[in-house]
This record gives C-alpha cells, sequence and structure tokens, in this order.
C-alpha cells in the first residue's frame, strides 16, 4: 500500500480498529491519520450539521506487533467504503475534510519540542 491510501487497521492486544490515511509504514509499524472506526459515524455527522467539531482526527503510530491486518478502504459488494459514506452521508470528499482538520487553528497539530540540552546548568 502506498502513502495517502485509506485505509482500515485492525489490532490485537486489545483488539481496536482505526480508519484513516496512511502516512507511513515502515517495519516498525503503521503511521495513520484518522479515528477509531466506533467513532466514525459520530465524527461524521457533526460535519453534516455544520457545528464546531468536538471530535477530530488524531495522528496515530501503531507498531506492526500489534497490527493484525490493514485493509485498503473500498467497497465490498453492496456494503460502501467509510469514504463513500461520508461522502454520503456530508456531500463533501473526506480527504478534503482531513486536510481541513489538519490545518484548523487550535486543532490537532504536531510541534516541536525543544529537548533539554545537557550543557550543563
Amino acid at each position: 500500500m502506498e502513502t495517502g491510501t485509506l485505509v482500515l487497521v485492525h489490532l490485537h492486544s486489545p483488539k481496536e480498529k482505526y480508519w484513516g490515511l496512511l502516512r507511513a509504514l515502515s517495519p516498525a509499524g503503521v503511521t495513520v491519520r484518522g479515528i477509531d472506526v466506533a467513532l466514525f459515524d459520530d465524527w461524521a455527522r457533526q460535519y453534516r450539521a455544520g457545528v464546531d467539531p468536538e471530535l477530530g482526527v488524531a495522528t496515530l503510530f501503531l507498531p506492526l506487533h500489534r497490527v493484525e491486518k490493514m485493509f485498503e478502504d473500498s467497497r465490498v459488494g453492496t456494503v460502501a467504503a467509510y469514504h463513500e459514506r461520508f461522502l454520503d452521508m456530508v456531500g463533501r470528499d473526506v480527504r478534503e475534510v482531513l486536510g481541513e482538520e489538519t490545518a484548523r487553528p487550535g486543532g490537532p497539530q504536531q510541534q516541536e519540542v525543544p529537548w533539554p540540552s545537557s550543557s550543563g546548568s
């Protein structure tokens, strides 16, 4: 799978499922910008309602030893993919919303934290 692919990641110990945008895949693990599958519908509904978001996506590093399987977010028969469900519920492309959440003031942002120096104090 390539970075930028929408994925579902199933974890074990404990069992969890995440949906999101694949940011990186390495021998150490998987980095996903996403949300717990159990919260997906509530997260999507807040965009349909046009209210200030209370739920947001996060950038998660999932260690490879916890990853049971990873699927591309795609339609299976008559079952819609999560990105299709979002489009049906909200009328917008989910990638557009993921980009907005990353850039939103006061939203989840990654900041560089200075490392304490060891040059004696």
